[in-house]
């Protein structure tokens, strides 16, 4: 049971290796289209000759019986521990066993420091904490690789291994909105990102440009390489889901460092509550406080002008927020927000069926050229003054609209704690023992 990501790594890693395991089908949640392309049987092992089909995840029963499975492994992320069980006891009533594989199984190793980003929950603010070191660690001199979790929504045969660092590379590989939402903050620091679909040729390629990794997570899924240092965002605005969400609370048991993200605008008895968790299921691991900073970035005035916010897809959708920071820039700024929702068409206008949760905001959707189009229709039938873009992705980089696109940024700003640049630095000069020390 897959989304496009932790699925294909699975089949890559541990079932290749173990022939006693026959993978008969994926299926796809999540994430939209991934169920009109197969898995390519060349990535899945000798022992395939045929492609991997992927269905539909509520075709689950049906698929059970059909290929008379004997297991269903979970590979996906982002899920509350009760629907975790809800999925383990659908396939137990079909008569089939559940099981989900460790980081012992999955991970890769590294000859190569490696610092793992992760996250309680989509849209904590992990990115930009990475995006921060990244900056900070080649400031100092030090040469780190980004590999980026995967988002394998283009070719799965093209796209094994990307290397992008250019504008020119986004439409090399024709990427979605959702992966020009996590490349675009490094190409324009000036900094390549890695990922793919085969993430033992996306190290190897990686490891050659570096003096060390940074993994920069997707969801709330643990690393696919075996890391030194791991560090884990929480998020103050969501109190509680450090300890109910599925893998997240791996990762903050797992943590070398906890950032607790969002702090100023949570009440205080949210962030006592998450160090409360913190310190209960992790007490070794250093603990800081963090915001993210947001600001407007455009010469045309918002204020009093009505607006459409797009926000990150992600973060709104499975990600259950509903709102992010172009709500709060927008609402800084005095501007007049728009609810979107009667002029969505198409796949967009699905969306907010599938995600009542979603109010008056635009989720930055555009897994394939039609839903990217339908996105760009959906703004251009509103009655907006201006296009509030929270989406790092860059809609005014793809989108022609006959009003003006004002950007939001936010970036990491760290509260409280010692500076966690130190913490990094610190772990990279001792080497690579941050993992077995703290085992």
């Amino acid at each position: 049971m897959g989304a496009g990501g932790r699925d294909f790594h699975d089949i890559q890693t541990f079932f290749r290796n173990h022939p006693e395991f026959h993978v008969v089908a994926i299926t796809a949640a999540q994430i939209p289209f991934i169920e009109r392309r197969t898995f390519p049987r060349e990535l899945a092992g000798p022992i395939y000759d045929a492609d991997i089909p992927i269905f539909p995840e509520d075709q689950l029963a049906a698929l059970i019986a059909r290929f008379d499975a004997d297991f269903v492994f979970l590979a996906y992320s982002d899920l509350a521990h009760e629907e975790v069980m809800h999925k383990a006891s659908l396939a137990q009533a079909c008569g089939a066993g559940f099981a989900m594989l460790g980081p012992r199984l999955t991970q890769l190793e590294s000859r190569l420091f490696v610092i793992a980003v992760t996250a309680a929950r989509t849209g904590a603010g992990k990115s930009p904490l990475t995006q921060a070191l990244a900056r900070e660690l080649t400031a100092r001199g030090r040469r780190v690789a980004v590999i980026r979790h995967p988002m394998p929504y283009g070719d799965l045969r093209k796209n094994i291994v990307m290397q992008i660092a250019a504008e020119t590379d986004l439409d090399r590989y024709q990427c979605t909105i959702e992966e020009r939402e996590e490349y675009e903050p490094y190409i324009e620091a000036g900094l390549a990102v890695f990922a793919g679909i085969d993430y033992r040729a996306v190290l190897a390629q990686a490891q050659q440009h570096a003096h060390a990794i940074l993994w920069d997570g997707g969801n709330n899924d643990y690393p696919f390489i075996r890391p030194d240092l791991m560090i884990v965002v929480l998020d103050a605005l969501r109190p509680g889901h450090e300890t109910t969400y599925y893998p997240g609370e791996t990762n903050l048991r797992a943590a070398n460092i906890v950032v607790i993200n969002k702090v100023s605008g949570a009440a205080p008895e949210a962030v006592a509550l998450i160090r409360r968790n913190a310190a209960a299921l992790n007490p070794a691991a250093a603990v800081i406080e963090a915001d993210l900073a947001i600001t407007l970035d455009s010469p045309t005035p918002i204020g009093g002008r009505r607006v459409v916010v797009v926000e990150d897809g992600p973060s709104l959708t499975h990600g259950g927020a509903p709102y992010g920071a172009g709500t709060i820039a927008a609402r800084g700024a005095g501007a007049q927000i728009i609810d979107p929702r009667p002029f969505a068409i198409g796949t967009i206008a699905q969306a907010y069926a599938r995600y009542p949760h979603m109010a008056a905001v635009l989720p930055a959707l555009g897994y394939s050229a039609e839903q990217r189009a339908e996105l760009e229709e959906t703004l251009r039938r509103s009655p907006a003054e201006a296009i509030v873009d929270a989406s790092p992705a860059r809609l005014d980089r793809f989108m022609h609209l006959d009003v003006p696109i004002v950007r939001v940024r936010y970036r990491f700003e760290q509260r409280s704690g010692r500076s966690i640049f130190e913490l990094v630095e610190d772990a990279i000069s001792r080497g690579k023992t941050a993992t077995e020390n703290h085992s």
